[in-house]
């Protein structure tokens, strides 16, 4: 689950139930107790999924699926109609809902409908985007839907870097969107959406850290959050997007010149316990590292979800992580939730 910043703790907390407590007992007891035991012991539910409003999106990042047109998979959008249904039969032990996945949430037409049905169960619920769909009318129902967090990605404060990795993107739209998100907060009042710039350190932009730190403070948003790159040809770097200060990259350089990631994988994983990815056509995946959902895990549209959680093809995943979790390709590029940290 994401970091949560003291600012919205005390927002988390009133979303806690005694099921979502007990819940989130079990889940945590089960993750220590496969440690010890050394094989997949999974009691509990998810206490955070992430649902994926669409695989559309207006911008051609370099390192995105959405952004290259890559998926293998279908673009689509989520629809309502099974998003409440879904929600229907796990809410009552799920705390915490993102979202998003691949591609841009506000092209979805039901986005906001859909966070207010959230929300309407007592869910703690999050996005990303970047940006460029929040004007005015859309930035006053995004604070109405009870959204309770909103990630702006920004990764640039200039326009000429931001469009080095945000290409098709245009940063004036992005600070205003940011604006009118602030602005309906104080005008109605709110307190939510807790609002962050997330800033993806890549090499183009590594020497405007401090900048966004003004330009945030400038806009009034909440707080700002450095993320590290995830790099998919890292050995290499043909897109040369590896920042030269060893802290904001998720790679260390050889001798040689290539690269190696800096973590050392065990065979355990907390997000194997605790949380999965639906994609906006039902399928189950483990985490957001499937990005092209190769590691199917149910179908939505034919199974439940708890029946899902608990059967065999994720207990083989489960098993199959705990032998050799190295092995697992969606594994080896993954940063264990190291990769965001704030200054």
């Amino acid at each position: 689950m994401p970091q949560i910043n003291r600012n919205d703790t005390i927002n988390l907390a009133s979303k806690l139930t005694f099921k979502r407590c007990w819940n989130g007992i079990k889940v945590l007891s089960s993750f220590y107790i496969s440690k010890l035991m050394n094989r997949p012991v999974q009691w509990g539910y998810p206490v955070s999924i992430s649902f994926e409003p669409t695989t559309s999106c207006n911008l051609r990042c370099p390192e995105c699926p959405s952004g290259l047109r890559a998926f293998t998979r279908p673009t689509g959008m989520l629809q309502k109609d099974f998003f409440t249904r879904t929600i229907d039969e796990i809410h009552e032990e799920l705390l915490y809902l993102i979202f998003y996945f691949q591609g841009e949430p506000y092209l979805n037409p039901d986005f906001l409908e859909m966070v207010k049905y959230a929300s309407s169960k007592g869910i703690y619920t999050a996005t990303s985007t970047n940006a460029h769909y929040l004007n005015d009318a859309a930035a006053k129902k995004t604070v109405e839907s009870g959204l309770d967090r909103l990630i702006i990605s920004i990764d640039g404060t200039t326009q000429d870097v931001y469009q080095q990795y945000r290409i098709g993107g245009n940063l004036d739209k992005v600070i205003e969107g940011a604006k009118n998100i602030v602005r309906w907060k104080k005008e109605l009042n709110s307190k939510t959406p807790f609002v962050f710039f997330q800033f993806l350190v890549v090499k183009p932009n590594e020497n405007q850290v401090n900048d966004i730190k003004k330009l945030a403070a400038e806009v009034g948003v909440d707080e700002v959050r450095f993320k590290t790159a995830q790099i998919y040809d890292y050995e290499t770097d043909p897109n040369q997007l590896i920042p030269a200060t060893d802290k904001f990259s998720r790679y260390k350089k050889n001798a040689d010149g290539s690269y190696t990631p800096k973590n050392k994988l065990a065979n355990r994983c907390w997000k194997m316990h605790h949380a999965n990815v639906i994609t906006w056509d039902g399928l189950v995946v483990p985490c957001c590292f499937d990005k092209d959902a190769m590691h199917r895990l149910g179908n939505l549209k034919t199974q439940s979800f708890k029946s899902i959680w608990k059967n065999d093809n994720y207990k083989q995943f489960r098993n199959d992580l705990m032998k050799s979790r190295k092995n697992i390709d969606i594994c080896a590029n993954c940063s264990e939730g190291a990769s965001v940290w704030r200054d």
